[in-house]
């Protein structure tokens, strides 16, 4: 009797790509409702417009990014609301007196490199798509991205500073300088300027290829100015939704995918390229999954593990498992591997029937180690980019950015499928 034949991978499956864009096409739906006059604010679990709602920077940055894609991709409504995002972005959300932006449309609170990183992807979006006044919004976060954060002498973003940048704060973040090398990826893709796909390697090579290589691949996040680790920083808030303690599985998925998309864009660049990027990508996947799947006996990916490898923070956020999915699916289209096509299916299987919210619509942010709905780290249903890009990236190459990839026609070749 000969042996059953492979099934083949999803990612080939025409179904399962039909999934992914009616999952797609309805999150987009729900998060709708979430424009508000000067930008676009958080909803609340049944996705309603919370009393006394102000606009937040962050959202409305990556909502901006969001509906550029589904612009991008001819959906109706979207347009509307990058349009919207831009004038937000270039007015009520701008600081008019010392450039940067305020975290909320309230103004004041430090300026952030975790933010701007995002005005920044946001705006590389909108340009994409067209959007009036995009393109001097992108040029002003690039400026301020290079000349407020960027440190060429440590090959890094630095962390935050006050209103009036003055008061540098003596802190580096792993987690500001990851969603900086997203932007940075962007930013070389929409503006044409190579230099930031150079920074962006400098990063990986000072967090990834140095700090968490030598930490077996589990990367603290905090640091002094010095980049000394901070092992014990925010012992007393291990919940902290942008520092927690310990280290985060999250986080090594998303710079798993992120090596891949440098090392891919490399490739379409003609640049040389690092044969540590692929090993990184895989030790970071394959050290997370076994610390972090199931790291209690239940499945689904932890928000955090302390220095012993025991679950800090055992609750399952909906955007670890989302960077899981893109982690897995770049890694099977880069290698071929079978297991990351098992990873990839086991995580939207896991998704499906727990993070899914099939009543109120969008997804669950955070559940408990049973999947139960709680709320210890995130309140509400915030926005739709960790979910909306997991549903995204199964169908895209790795390189260009998703933005660039989508306005391409026809679509950009793949590097890592020939």
């Amino acid at each position: 009797m000969s042996p059953s034949p492979t099934p083949p991978d999803w990612l080939d499956r025409l179904p399962h790509r039909r999934w992914l864009e009616r999952e797609a096409q309805r999150l987009l739906d729900f998060s709708k409702p979430s424009r508000v006059g000067d930008g676009f604010v958080a909803l609340d679990n049944a996705g309603r417009v919370p009393s006394g709602a102000v606009a937040d920077t962050i959202i409305t940055a990556r909502m901006t990014h969001s509906y550029a894609l589904a612009a991008l991709q001819g959906l109706p409504g979207a347009e509307t609301l990058v349009a919207h995002g831009v004038a937000s972005l270039s007015g009520p959300l701008r600081d008019k007196r010392n450039g940067g932006w305020w975290a909320t449309a309230a103004g004041g609170g430090r300026k952030l490199a975790y933010l701007h990183a995002f005005v920044a992807l946001g705006a590389s979006s909108a340009v994409a798509a067209g959007a009036a006044g995009a393109e001097a919004l992108l040029a002003e976060a690039a400026d301020v991205l290079e000349t407020r954060f960027w440190s060429e002498e440590e090959g890094a973003l630095r962390e935050s500073f006050d209103p009036g940048w003055g008061g540098e704060e003596d802190y580096r973040g792993a987690n500001s300088n990851m969603h900086g090398m997203e932007a940075m990826l962007a930013l070389a893709d929409i503006s044409g300027q190579p230099l930031w796909r150079e920074r962006a390697l400098r990063v990986a090579a000072r967090l990834i290829h140095g700090a968490a290589r030598a930490n077996g691949y589990r990367l603290p996040e905090h640091y002094g100015r010095d980049w000394a680790p901070l092992r014990d920083y925010n012992r007393d808030r291990p919940w902290d939704d942008l520092r927690p303690f310990g280290t985060t599985p999250g986080h090594a998925m998303e710079w798993a995918h992120l090596l891949l998309k440098l090392e891919a864009a490399l490739i379409r660049q003609g640049a040389a390229v690092p044969g540590w990027l692929l090993d990184d990508a895989v030790a970071l996947f394959d050290t997370a999954m076994a610390d972090g799947w199931g790291a209690d006996g239940l499945p689904g990916l932890v928000y955090t593990l302390d220095w012993e490898g025991r679950p800090s923070i055992a609750n399952r956020a909906h955007w670890v498992q989302a960077e899981a999915v893109v982690a897995a699916a770049t890694l099977l289209r880069r290698t071929g591997e079978p297991r990351f096509e098992a990873w990839y299916r086991r995580l939207w299987d896991y998704i499906d029937l727990t993070l899914i919210d099939r009543q109120a619509g969008g997804w669950l942010h955070e559940v408990d180690a049973a999947g139960r709905p709680t709320e210890r780290i995130y309140r509400g249903k915030a926005d739709l980019y960790h979910a909306f890009q997991a549903l995204l990236a199964p169908v895209l190459p790795p390189a260009p950015c998703y933005a660039a990839a989508l306005a391409e026609l026809p679509p950009p070749r793949d590097p890592f499928r020939p």
